[in-house]
């Protein structure tokens, strides 16, 4: 039953072509972000990582409320960050599947036109 769930979710995630695009442009913008980060010298800082939360929004920014009830050293710490920007990615890839498939499942027949 909870192996039978988990396929339907990891199917939901990872096997449609809206999902898979969404989360091809998110590893292309995490490499771009490594890249940026350890092998371009900035005279000031980068701003190449805000890009991951463009690409993760908006649902990271509800992980960051989420976060910022429990305090300030839980929003600037390293694993909550990584945390909340790996489940937001998820969780928009499920979403998109989950439309894919309400778009793909809905009934051919139409409703009737109106004159």
């Amino acid at each position: 039953m909870i192996s039978e769930r988990l396929t339907g979710l990891a199917r939901l995630t990872f096997g449609n072509r809206a999902s898979q695009v969404y989360l091809g442009v998110v590893a292309a913008v995490a490499v771009f972000v490594a890249i940026d980060t350890l092998f371009v010298h900035h005279d000031d800082a980068s701003f190449a990582g805000v890009w991951l939360f463009f690409v993760a929004a908006p649902t990271v920014f509800v992980f960051f409320v989420g976060g910022g009830l429990f305090g300030e050293s839980v929003l600037d710490s390293g694993p909550f960050l990584y945390a909340a920007l790996v489940l937001s990615v998820l969780i928009q890839a499920a979403a998109l599947g989950g439309f894919v498939r309400l778009l793909r499942d809905r009934p051919s027949g139409g409703h009737p036109r109106e004159a």
